[in-house]
Parts: C-alpha cells; structure tokens; sequence
C-alpha cells in the first residue's frame, strides 16, 4: 500500500512541477554555428588602387577566405564579386555590414582599412565580423582639396575663386615647400599665385582674373591645379570648376535699400533660373554698388544693364524703383519691402492660375508667415497665384499677381518676410526655391534658361561617384536620353528618373558636353556641361580607421523559453494521466 501511495504522490508531484516550470517560463540562450563558408566583405574602393596599392593581395585573401563561398564588393556601394580593377570613389562600409548581418553566418572584411563611415559602423556587427586590414604604405602626397566661387558671370565680371590646398602622410615631404596655384582652360593660364605649402593640413588662396580671358562664352571647365610641389599622388593635384560666363547678364537684380528679402533671391534666382545674375544695391539716395563686392557703380550703368537683361527684379522703396519700371523690355518682377501691414500672414493653397502646376505639393500649412503684405493696385487683367490670410482668419487677400501689357510679363509679390521660408530649410526651403523659380520660367516666356525638364545637381564630381540630376519639368519624371561627347567622341546614354525626381549617370573621368531633343521650350535641344575629376578623396594617404581583429567566428547567440520544449508539456501530461489512471485501477476517488 506504501508503495501505490508513494508512487501516486511522484505522480502528481512531477506534474505540478512541471507546470509550474511552465507558468514560470525561464528563457535560455545557445550558441548557433553560423556554418562552414563565410560572406567576405572586399573593399573595392579607388584606395585599394591607389599608391602603395593593396588590390592584389586583398582579392587573393579574399578568394582563400571565402573558400569558394561568396564575395560583395563595398565601396561607393554594394555589389556582387569581380576581378575588375576598382572604381568607387568612396569607403562606405556600412551598408554592406547591415546587408550581410541580415543575411547571417560567419563574415570576413577585407580592405585596407581606411574606411570614411567609421563613425555608423553597428559596434554589435563590427565585433562580430573578422576583419583583415592590408594597410598601403605611407607616403607624401599635396592635393588641391577644393575651390568654390561664383558659377555664372559675364564677360565683363572679374572671377574671383577661393582655392583649398595642403598636404597628408610623410616620407618625401619637408619645411617650406613653394609651389604655384594655377588656372588654366583650354591650354590657356588664366592666373596663377605662388603659395608656401603647408607641412600637414590645408590652407587656401585666392585668386582673381578677368572672365573675358576665357576663350569662348558658354560653360567653361576651368583647371585649377598645384604645380612645384613633387609628391608621389599626381592624381589629386588638381581639380576642375565650372563656369558659365555670357556676353551680358540676363537677369539683374536691383535693391534699394537691400534687406534679408533681396539677399535671400538673389541667391535663389541665380541658383534656380540658372541665369548669369548681377545684383546692385542703393544704400545711399542716388549711389549704386555691385552687391557682391561692394565697388562704386555709375547709375547709367545700372540702367543699361537693366535695359540689356532678359529678367529684372526690383526689391525695396517703390518710390525709389518706380522711375525704372516703365522702360524695361524684359520680364519683370517687382517686390516692395516697406509700406504694408504688419502681422502674421499665412499663405494658402493657391488659386488656379498659369504657375498652379508648379506649386501644386507644397505644404503651405508648415510654411513661417510672412511679415507684412502691401495693397495691390487695382487691376482687373492681374491673375492671383497666392493668397494669404492674416492669422488664418477673414478673407484671403492676393500677395502675388501676374499680368503682361504690351508684351511685357510681370509679377508683383506683395508679402514681405518670404526669406524666412528659404532661411528655415527643409521643405520650407524647396516651397521657396519653387515659387522663384516657377515665376522666373514664367517671366522667361520659355526662352534661354526656360523650360528645362532636368539639371545636374553638381557640375563636377570626384573620380568613381555618380553625376546626379534632378527633374525639372512640369510632367512627372520620365526617361531622357542623352548624347554625350567626351574624351571618348560621343557616345547615347539614358536617365532613368525616380519616382522623386532623381537620377544618376556613372562616367569616366573627363569633360562632357550633354544635349537632349526635345526640351528648353519651344521644342528644343537642352544643352550643358559636367565633368568627372581625376581627383579623389580615396587618392590621400588617410589613416587606417580599421584594425584587424579575430571576430566572433560567426557564432550567434539563441534564445529559446521553456514553453518553446514540446516535451515538458507532455511529461505534465503524462504524469496526470497515469495519476488518474491509476486511481480508477486502485478504486480511488
């Protein structure tokens, strides 16, 4: 009997037991193998190639690593294995490491360690991951790190570029290096300075020459390079602006007395009607300056370059303006600053009116409120394009018309504080871009500069990055075809745009001259120029931002609960069941 008794107790002993083992659920965790063949990460970026190269023992690591198992080439970005010699203009490691950690298994890096994404790289994955780092050797290298200047003028305009320049790494390098900042184009020196080059880190210069030394009007692609300085990278000593120079401006801007207003469009103008712009300002009754460098200008000259220019902006008094208006054959847009109503004035969804395609998708709702609006003239012929309420309440009042009289268009904008929009960035900044630029295509008339359905974001880009350009057009975005002539001859290539208006075009270094049918209004061929430097970040001897490390095998840690075990939930089972089993055998309740 003792031993029925005690037999029935382990029973039910073991069956609560192993619920409560369930209620309570504990989790446990073990290491998984992430199998035999490793994804091998290879840095297929220009630095692989460059001085000191290392490509040819990273690619054989990279095979014995692999074991026949796969290969992605990172760079500029991620691609499956060849042999070919690199070409990414760029050491960005971290799409590919979140790539592969999605993928699982053990993962190897190859590269030589000067990676520029150091800073993204997930600390968790980079501890995983074996990293083996083929490091080049160190050497001297002086580079031209960049110029910035103005990219429009006219023939009459003196170009003024900043050049940034220094110098990286150690061997053949010493104290007081001279060398020679030198622009050139076509064959032909533009200007040059002699500058003392530093022993490590980058300094600039400025240099000046007149734009009629350029050959040919047009856009221009302008060498700017730093000779006298012998180092052992010759391929990031120089680099290339581009430069559109014209026999006159087409668009002027006249500001009396300047303000934020007129600063923020001339900026935009210039940028979105890609217009050669000359700016003046009166800050005093009757005395004119060139805005941008401040010199004297005589009032008949302002006056004649008005009368020449395609597009007028006239910003400021419109007592002080008002004389200008009636004898100027171009498109005008007229802007006053003072005389208005102040208050918080919150510009709506536009009427329908001829820009309505080009501001529709903006959300004027986030937009800052202008400052104050003045009184329009009554005109019956004017067509609102936007209107505005002051705090969001009572009737909306016109704060931007257009009209054409006598074969003249023109704008008036009525609301002062609009720089604010391209002041705060972000989509406030690109409602801002739009609206000038939907009222300089219009004040155009589908001209020169008018009606273009894409534009390159940049001009010039370093070796092995893509050229990108942005769609333009009224239309959504569509494929262009393109003829390219460069160092090559011509060649036909496509831009496959984006559903965001984007596209991108990798060439071979070199200048090219782009047309494509069908565009420019009027149904004509839109025409520019780009070029892809022979210079490159990845040329420069940059430290090592990788060391090589063992890594965590690929082993990964799982967890698993306790309910997760089929056969605890049976042992419950079972021990119930063989319990009243055999009670009802015994005769017990």
């Amino acid at each position: 009997m003792r031993r029925l008794t005690l037999g029935l107790l382990l029973l039910r002993a073991t069956g609560i037991l192993a619920l409560l083992l369930l209620l309570w659920n504990p989790v446990t965790s073990r290491a998984v193998p992430g199998g035999d063949r490793p994804l091998v990460l290879l840095d297929a970026s220009l630095s692989m190639t460059g001085r000191g190269a290392v490509w040819r023992a990273a690619l054989d690591t990279a095979r014995a690593l692999a074991r026949g198992g796969l290969i992605w080439r990172f760079g500029d970005r991620v691609a499956a294995f060849d042999s070919t010699t690199p070409a990414d203009g760029a050491s960005r490691l971290a799409p590919a490491l979140e790539a592969a950690a999605a993928r699982g298994g053990p993962l190897v890096i190859v590269s030589d360690g000067e990676i520029t994404d150091r800073a993204a790289l997930p600390a968790d994955l980079l501890r995983r991951a074996r990293l083996v780092v083929l490091p080049r050797p160190g050497f001297f290298d002086a580079f031209v790190a960049g110029v910035e200047g103005p990219r429009r003028g006219e023939s009459s305009d003196t170009v003024r570029v900043k050049v940034s320049y220094g110098t990286m790494g150690k061997g053949e390098g010493g104290r007081g290096l001279r060398g020679t900042i030198v622009v050139s184009t076509e064959g032909r020196r533009l200007a040059s300075q002699p500058v003392t080059v530093p022993d490590s880190g980058v300094l600039s210069a400025e240099l000046a020459f007149p734009a009629s030394r350029i050959p040919h009007p047009g856009w221009s692609a302008l060498d700017v390079r730093l000779d006298g300085v012998s180092d052992s990278e010759p391929r990031d000593d120089a680099r290339v602006f581009v430069l559109e120079v014209s026999p006159q401006p087409a668009a002027v801007l006249l500001a009396a007395p300047p303000s934020w207003e007129s600063r923020f469009l001339a900026r935009t103008l210039g940028d979105v009607a890609r217009l050669p712009l000359r700016a003046y300002a009166q800050v005093e009754a009757g005395h004119w300056r060139d805005a941008s460098t401040l010199a004297p200008v005589a009032d008949a000259v302002v006056r004649r370059a008005a009368q020449q220019a395609r597009l007028v902006a006239l910003v400021g008094d419109p007592a002080t303006l008002g004389g200008l208006t009636a004898s100027l054959p171009g498109g005008l847009l007229v802007w006053p600053t003072s005389g208005g109503r102040d208050g918080d004035w919150y510009v709506g969804t536009p009427p329908a009116s001829p820009l309505a395609g080009y501001l529709a998708g903006i959300p004027w709702d986030s937009l800052p409120p202008a400052s104050a609006v003045m009184e329009l003239p009554a005109d019956t012929t004017a067509v609102p394009i936007l209107q505005a309420q002051l705090a969001r309440r009572g009737v909306s009042r016109p704060v931007a018309v257009l009209g054409e009289r006598r074969g003249q268009r023109r704008v008036t904008l009525a609301a002062t504080g609009l720089w604010r929009w391209g002041f705060r960035g972000g989509a406030s900044d690109v409602a801002y871009r739009t609206l000038i630029g939907a009222i300089a295509d219009w004040l155009l008339g589908g001209g020169a500069g008018s009606g273009e359905r894409f534009t390159p974001l940049t001009y010039a880009v370093a070796n092995g990055l893509p050229l990108a350009w942005r769609w333009r057009g009224k239309s959504a975005p569509q494929d262009v075809a393109l003829t390219l002539n460069g160092p090559g001859g011509a060649r036909a290539d496509t831009l496959h745009f984006d559903a965001g208006g984007h596209a991108e075009l990798r060439l071979a270094p070199g200048t090219y001259r782009y047309t494509a049918p069908g565009g420019g209004g009027g149904g004509g061929s839109e025409r520019g120029l780009v070029t892809v430097e022979t210079y490159s970040d990845e040329w420069r001897p940059l430290p090592p931002a990788l060391a090589s490390q063992p890594g965590l095998g690929g082993a990964r840690r799982e967890s698993l609960a306790l309910r997760d075990r089929w056969w605890l939930f049976a042992i419950a089972i079972a021990a119930f069941a063989a319990e009243w089993a055999w009670r009802r055998r015994q005769g017990l309740p």
